[in-house]
């Protein structure tokens, strides 16, 4: 399932309700962000017997710390504990765990630091610093407790999501996103990007990288409020 944020540039609110979340991701062929995509992957896992805890982090964005609610990811209990977390874009693909020494996935290093009664997830490459993702304790949390932080994320002009309007999915060969109108294809570690020209090459790259359809109407507002954006800078 794709990391996207585009109903936030439709204007359309996000329901933090299990079954909306639910219809949307498995009756739409839509994907989510993190409150969306980790609650329907915490139903999948506990249907299927596994004991699932809501956590919430507090993210880095390489200068500060963000607020508690900022993001969610997920503590599964197994033979051991473990986190899982798919809905924090390009990140880890495979269960992490806390560990003696740095543990490798796919590209990239990643260890989990333990500093008083709270956890820092940190990623490197094989060349490169250690760069701190985000915080977390292990106090469990319900869905409900995450409403107030998503509508931030929906409305506010200081996110994130309301600046980039952004659709990324890991694929087997690496990752494929579509920020903006850019797109960007990366497969073992080559990185090609191009530029999305107009709402109907959107519609094609929706659909044939992503796997989603959108009418005209959908697409027209997705493309003008993306090359706004662009235009916008950073």
């Amino acid at each position: 399932m794709p990391f996207e944020n585009l109903d936030i540039s439709l204007g359309r609110q996000i329901n933090l309700e299990l079954p909306a979340i639910l219809h949307k991701i498995v009756n739409l062929n839509r994907g989510g962000f993190c409150y969306e995509l980790n609650s329907a992957f915490a139903w999948l896992l506990t249907e299927i017997g596994f004991p699932v805890v809501l956590i919430s982090a507090a993210t880095f964005d390489g200068k500060t710390l963000g607020p508690e609610f900022d993001h969610m990811l997920l503590r599964v209990e197994s033979d051991y504990t473990v986190f899982a977390d798919v809905g924090f874009g390009d990140s880890f693909l495979l269960p992490v765990f806390p560990a003696d020494k740095p543990f490798f996935q796919f590209d990239r290093y990643y260890r989990l630091e333990k500093s008083n009664h709270r956890w820092v997830l940190e990623q490197k490459f094989e060349t490169g610093n250690w760069k701190p993702l985000y915080i977390f304790n292990l106090e469990p949390r319900q869905l409900i407790d995450f409403e107030s932080m998503c509508q931030y994320h929906q409305v506010d002009e200081a996110s994130t999501f309301t600046r980039k309007t952004l659709c990324s999915v890991a694929t087997e060969q690496g990752r494929t996103t579509c920020a903006g109108t850019r797109l960007i294809v990366t497969e073992k570690n080559h990185r090609q990007e191009s530029v999305v020209d107009n709402d109907s090459m959107l519609g094609e790259v929706l659909k044939q990288r992503f796997g989603m359809d959108f009418g005209t109407s959908d697409l027209q507002q997705l493309f003008s409020v993306s090359q706004a954006q662009s235009n916008a800078g950073p």
